[in-house]
């Protein structure tokens, strides 16, 4: 180690001070994540001691088949933190709406006069106010771009309601930002980022490459007179950004997209053995182990969403990432036992329909107990219409009062001959009423009958039984899940008890069941960072467990 790591500020409350042994001190070593100090001095005065100890928890490998990869560099426990990076750049998403290139609210801001469009002094691009023209993101970057050309924002064309949400005059932002950031952090571009895969050759056989050679490519060029990219630069930071984004949300609650360098580098798996957690305020990102993992083992991210079946997640892949998934999970028609791709066969009693090669969309689907069978293209027309019948209901919130409710159970019973109890459309739909169960009026925890307290424990336990394979250990989802676990059981104890129903020994021991949930729950949501929703959840399930505790005590 020929130079210290950074210290980076951590989030709540810290350890001891690895110098002078001082209590709650805020910044941690970035290399090992252990080492705790008070001040950069008093790290600088321990280097000598500590950089003996300190061990990082990962390391990048390379190879010809994945190029660059991650590895762990020890045995790492759950929850361990891995890496904290700043983005490289963050900027809108493509087919962005209007909106403010400073914290990316929605333009025009709410609150003005209808003929009220607050434009950015200097370049004339759209903007919230004074504070917003000044944030470094925008006034160091395209504004000085469009400021020297004189491309002012089009407002008549952004804010016209045949655009939808789509303002096509936004798509160059986030490019544009990306290659000013290499002029401005040449060794991080070199070290991290210019290499990262981009898929230019793949891109280009898409309709996509076309509206991006117009909008942003000529536009830059030629409108706004910038030169110093070429055109092959400028279509290899918008691979760059597509291939390799997250999404993340700003302070407010709206979308942009960031680039964060390692994290990148993490390969896929459709079960990963990595979360991440972006903070709102900084879009600092941190990224942990969910489950044990061995030294040397590979370190996986997931560039998918879990609660999708295999068609769909192999195909949002391809279509967004330009590979074809064949990790464990995909290539097991069952889902490693989940059943989340499975449908029930209506041509016997017990039988389930699998794939035959779950790797080949066109493969046949065969029925375990009988000889029924289908084509892939079957199957896909048939998953097509029941997804979009979940996107629909999966729109209705808990404004919608019931109804949102009632409509996602009404779609469950519709496909009860279908679909596999497991299969993942069932599971997105229960991820949704486990969150509107106890929330929605007429569905308060207070007004709930023992039988819908029951049924919500019910979806609760069939989403763990996904989770616990497919988003193991400390993934939010399971975080989230076991919080919302926790809540009916000790409800339904309670009214137990009250009717007679159960002793006190029973109760107690309930009471302990429903503990030790809450207990992992508060773990695993207390390491996201503050100001996110899960992390406030979990500050109220740490003070809803040292109650629950007192009360164990007491009973």
């Amino acid at each position: 180690m020929s130079s210290p790591p950074e210290l980076v500020v951590a989030e709540g409350s810290g350890g001891p001070c690895a110098s002078c042994g001082a209590a709650n001190c805020k910044f941690k070593c970035s290399g090992c994540f252990k080492a705790w100090y008070c001040s950069e001095d008093h790290r600088a005065g321990d280097y000598e001691n500590h950089k003996k100890l300190c061990d990082k928890p990962y390391k990048i490998l390379k190879n010809e088949e994945f190029g660059r990869y991650v590895v762990a560099n020890r045995d790492l426990e759950p929850g361990e933190e891995l890496w904290s990076e700043t983005a490289f750049v963050v900027g809108p998403k493509a087919f962005s709406y209007p909106l403010c290139l400073g914290c990316y609210s929605p333009w025009p801001p709410t609150g003005l006069e209808s003929t009220e469009r607050p434009l950015c002094s200097k370049c004339g691009w759209p903007v919230c106010g004074p504070d917003c023209e000044l944030l470094p993101c925008h006034k160091d970057y395209e504004c000085q771009v469009f400021a020297a050309s004189g491309e002012k924002f089009n407002v008549i064309a952004a804010i016209d309601d045949d655009t939808v949400n789509a303002s096509p005059q936004l798509d160059c932002v986030s490019p544009l930002r990306l290659l000013i950031a290499s002029e401005k952090d040449p060794i991080r571009w070199m070290t991290e980022v210019k290499d990262m895969e981009a898929h230019n050759l793949k891109r280009s056989q898409q309709l996509e490459w076309k509206r991006s050679q117009v909008n942003i490519v000529e536009y830059l060029r030629s409108r706004c007179k910038l030169d110093r990219f070429s055109e092959d630069e400028l279509h290899t930071a918008c691979g760059i950004l597509e291939i390799n984004s997250h999404e993340v949300r700003s302070p407010s609650g709206y979308s942009a997209k960031a680039l964060y360098p390692i994290t990148a580098m993490m390969n896929h798996s459709c079960v990963s053995n990595t979360t991440h957690s972006i903070s709102p305020d900084n879009y600092r990102i941190c990224v942990r182990t969910t489950t044990k993992v061995q030294r040397g083992s590979e370190l996986y991210g997931s560039y998918t969403h879990s609660l999708l079946p295999t068609i769909l997640r192999r195909e949002q892949l391809r279509e967004s990432k330009y590979f074809d998934c064949a990790c464990r999970r995909c290539s097991d028609p069952t889902e490693l036992g989940t059943h989340m791709s499975s449908l029930k066969c209506n041509k016997c009693d017990n039988g389930v329909i699998l794939s035959l090669d779950s790797l080949d969309p066109e493969s046949t689907w065969k029925c375990t107990h009988c000889p029924f069978t289908t084509g892939g293209q079957a199957i896909r027309r048939v998953l097509s219409i029941i997804q979009a019948e979940v996107d629909d209901v999966e729109q209705a919130t808990c404004n919608d009062g019931g109804t949102a409710i009632e409509a996602r159970e009404s779609l469950i019973k519709k496909y009860r001959s279908v679909l596999h109890p497991q299969h993942a459309f069932n599971m997105i739909l229960m991820y949704s009423l486990n969150q509107l169960y106890g929330r929605c009026e007429g569905y308060e925890f207070d007004d709930l009958p023992d039988v819908v307290l029951e049924h919500k424990v019910d979806i609760c336990r069939s989403l763990l039984r996904a989770l616990d394979v497919i988003e193991p250990g400390y993934s939010r989802f399971r975080g989230m899940t076991l919080y919302e676990l926790h809540a009916p059981l000790l409800v339904l104890a309670k009214n137990l008890f009250h009717t007679g129903t159960i002793d006190e020994a029973s109760l107690k021991s309930k009471m302990i069941e429903a503990a030790e949930i809450l207990k992992e729950a508060a773990r695993i949501l207390m390491l996201e960072y503050p100001n996110t929703v899960e992390r406030q959840i979990g500050e109220v399930a740490v003070q809803s467990l040292g109650e629950l505790e007192a009360s164990i005590k007491n009973t």
